[in-house]
């Protein structure tokens, strides 16, 4: 009890030292590349500031180029990480995650049918959608997935972990097969896009790319803050936060929705990205305890420094080639899992 009061007296500072380094790590990721520009330099294009050593150049590489892309990443890390603090909310699990059982998966589905079948099949909805096409694409795919899971993993009303994880490996195997099917019947340039694509990558960043993923990312951002007292009695049972007042039904729906929303623009714009709805969440509560006012935020600010820090490496460490970020985030991300699980065991054993 006294460590997690601690925790929570702390918390503000742990805030406001977080927020800074977010703010460094981007300033620090729009200077990085190939044309290297001094942080200094960097914040004065961002204010629109005069200096005498600052060329056209580096004005077009920073709002053009890097700006659009570190927005990107930020964004994409504080949408999953979001995500991932409320799937375990609603699953009342911390393993759970968009990655680990399906909703990515199902957002990859549905982008991938677009992005093969647009010219053809889906030509009619790609005309009435228009840029939107993608994301709402992800969107349903990502919907309908996280839809099924709840469902399945209900058992007379109480969500098993167990049965959400194996109906996460089968909806994963299910999507992939028919992502393997699609890429089968794409053609070369599809194919090239599709497997880059498909390992996520901040790459494809544009101004037009960004405003068609912001809303729904910022949405959970910013909605998930108003439900935290919701989701901090949601822990302590349905029945309990039923007793609360809490209308636990239509908290179901809103949570499903945000995360598929999310997990969706995110999947549409940078592909598939693991782990960091699983990762943020878990340093955010070892910082600041449970409570949902502080782990929410803290873990968007988590997840969008990690994301940016992450593709700041793909895209410098093996240059002039770009090496894909979900290639780094399962490096990290598939270890810590694999220690949860084993602190997860250990916990279980050690009760009476």
């Amino acid at each position: 009890m006294s460590q997690v009061w601690t925790r929570q007296r702390a918390a503000p500072w742990v805030l406001i030292i977080t927020a800074l380094m977010f703010l460094a790590t981007a300033v620090i990721a729009i200077g990085t590349g190939a044309v290297a520009i001094a942080p200094g330099k960097v914040v004065a294009i961002l204010l629109g500031q005069a200096h005498p050593d600052i060329t056209d150049a580096q004005r077009v590489v920073v709002l053009n180029v890097r700006l659009p892309r570190v927005l990107l990443a930020l964004l994409a890390g504080a949408g999953l990480a979001c995500a991932g603090v409320m799937m375990q909310a609603l699953f009342r699990n911390p393993l759970a995650d968009p990655a680990l059982i399906g909703v990515s998966a199902g957002a990859a589905l549905g982008a991938v049918s677009v992005i093969v079948l647009g010219a053809t099949v889906l030509h009619g909805l790609a005309l009435v959608l228009g840029v939107w096409t993608l994301p709402v694409a992800a969107f349903l795919g990502a919907l309908a997935t996280a839809t099924l899971v709840f469902r399945l993993s209900q058992r007379d009303g109480v969500l098993d972990a167990t049965t959400m994880l194996l109906c996460g490996i089968a909806i994963n195997a299910l999507t992939g097969a028919g992502i393997g099917l699609l890429t089968y019947l794409a053609t070369d340039e599809q194919l090239r896009n599709l497997t880059f694509w498909s390992l996520g990558s901040m790459g494809g960043a544009t101004w037009s790319s960004l405003l068609g993923a912001a809303p729904a990312i910022v949405l959970m951002v910013l909605v998930g803050p108003w439900l935290a007292h919701q989701l901090n009695a949601l822990l302590l049972g349905e029945s309990e936060a039923l007793h609360l007042g809490v209308a636990v039904e239509s908290l179901k729906r809103t949570v499903i929705a945000l995360t598929a929303a999310s997990a969706g623009a995110v999947v549409a714009v940078s592909g598939v990205i693991g782990f960091v709805g699983l990762v943020a969440p878990h340093m955010a509560r070892l910082l600041v305890g449970p409570d949902h006012r502080l782990v929410l935020p803290l873990a968007s600010l988590l997840g969008a420094m990690v994301l940016t820090a992450g593709d700041m490496v793909a895209r410098t460490a093996v240059r002039p080639a770009e090496l894909p970020i979900g290639i780094l985030t399962a490096f990290i991300g598939a270890p810590f899992f694999l220690w949860l699980l084993r602190r997860r065991q250990g916990t279980e054993e050690a009760r009476p």
